[in-house]
Parts: structure tokens; C-alpha cells; sequence
């Protein structure tokens, strides 16, 4: 995966209105730390949830909310890029333009049965509908307790198709310390399905390799 402006490569992050918003906002600070070009998309939905979860007032315009990002990520310019719902230009509308790898996080079930379905409604819904048509890596990171039978059969529909369904789900077997360290959990596997390096998680069983 490469990019022609000297980014490392592309990726297309979707953050939606499940709880949790702290999963993808980690996983965009990650990505452009590892100097990945991100075609970013937040569903209202997921702005009124950052509101509510977090600090981060972010403005509500694709520009504005671009420019914001990209100060407080210290970014260079058209490292992030931002498109609204109805942007139908940008380059995720399209399998000749969109990145070869899409990741909604969190993803909404209600996201979750507009992908499964193709309803392809809004830009988030399209851009991995395309993932899906062109048979391209698309993650998906629900967020929901209980699952209905519905989310399931979604989720094995999705999974048939060839997306990967990683459940906000941190385990504690690296014993967090920290609300941070729980997120970084579900973050790093996002980067390892990503063919990312990460350092935010030690790889099970390498403290046994490295100690012979």
C-alpha cells in the first residue's frame, strides 16, 4: 500500500455513533503517528457521541473539522483528509479511488445492517460497500451488549463476505492499568489486521522467545 505524496500509505476510517468513539479517535492519532494518509468520515451520530465521551468539541463541516484535526494531530497538510456524509466525489465512492483497506470504528449496528444489506445511503455506507464490491480489507469494530440475533447474522454475513469483525472487546491478560490501556488492546489488533506495526501491545508469547 503506497501513496504518490510520500505517505506510507492509505487507509479509510469511518467512526460512527456506537459508544466508544475512543477506539477510533486512538486508532486515527496511530495511524497518522505512523505516517498513513487517513480519508476520515464521522457520521453525526459519532459527533454527538465524541461530545458526550470526550473533551473534543469537534466543528461540524468536513473543512473545519479537517483543519482542526490536522492541528491537533500535528499533521502535515493532506495527511487527513475529511469527507461529509453526501460527498459523493470522494475518492472512497469509488473502486478506482478508494484505499485498499477501510476500517469503521466503532461501527454501529445500525452501520452494521446498512453494510450487510448495500444500502449505501451516506459516504460511510458506500466506501464499504466498495470494499466489499472490489473485494477489499474492510474491518469492522462493533460496539454493542447484548448482540440480537440480527447483529449476529450480520455479523456472519459480513464475515462470509470476507470483512473481519473485531468486537470492542479489550482482554486483560496484559493486565491494563489504565482506560487507555484497555483501548490501546482493541487498537492494536486493528493495526496487526492492518499489516501495521505496533507497539502499544506485546505479542502473545514473545516474552517467552525473547527470553530463550
Amino acid at each position: 500500500m503506497s501513496s504518490d505524496r510520500g505517505f506510507a500509505g492509505r487507509v479509510t476510517l469511518a467512526i460512527t455513533g456506537a459508544s466508544g468513539v475512543q477506539y477510533g479517535l486512538r486508532l486515527l492519532q496511530c495511524l497518522l503517528a505512523q505516517n498513513q494518509q487517513v480519508l476520515l468520515m464521522v457520521s453525526k451520530a459519532a459527533q454527538v457521541v465524541i461530545a458526550t465521551e470526550t473533551d473534543l468539541k469537534l466543528p461540524g463541516s468536513p473543512d473545519a473539522m479537517e483543519h482542526f484535526l490536522t492541528e491537533q494531530y500535528g499533521v502535515m497538510a493532506g495527511q487527513l483528509c475529511v469527507f461529509g456524509r453526501e460527498q459523493w466525489m470522494a475518492p472512497v465512492a469509488s473502486g478506482s479511488g478508494a484505499p485498499s483497506a477501510m476500517v469503521v470504528c466503532p461501527c454501529s449496528t445500525g452501520t452494521l445492517s446498512a453494510i450487510a444489506c448495500g444500502a449505501s445511503n451516506n459516504l460511510i455506507e458506500r466506501a464499504a460497500d466498495v470494499a466489499l464490491k472490489e473485494r477489499r480489507q474492510l474491518i469492522l469494530v462493533p460496539r454493542e451488549a447484548p448482540y440480537s440475533e440480527i447483529h449476529l447474522e450480520h455479523m456472519l454475513k459480513l464475515t462470509r463476505m470476507g470483512s473481519v469483525i473485531i468486537p470492542a472487546s479489550p482482554g486483560f491478560y496484559h493486565r491494563p492499568q489504565s482506560v487507555e490501556d484497555m483501548v490501546d488492546f482493541v487498537v492494536a489488533r486493528i493495526l496487526s489486521q492492518l499489516g501495521l506495526e505496533q507497539a502499544l501491545l506485546p505479542r502473545w508469547g514473545e516474552a517467552l522467545i525473547q527470553g530463550g
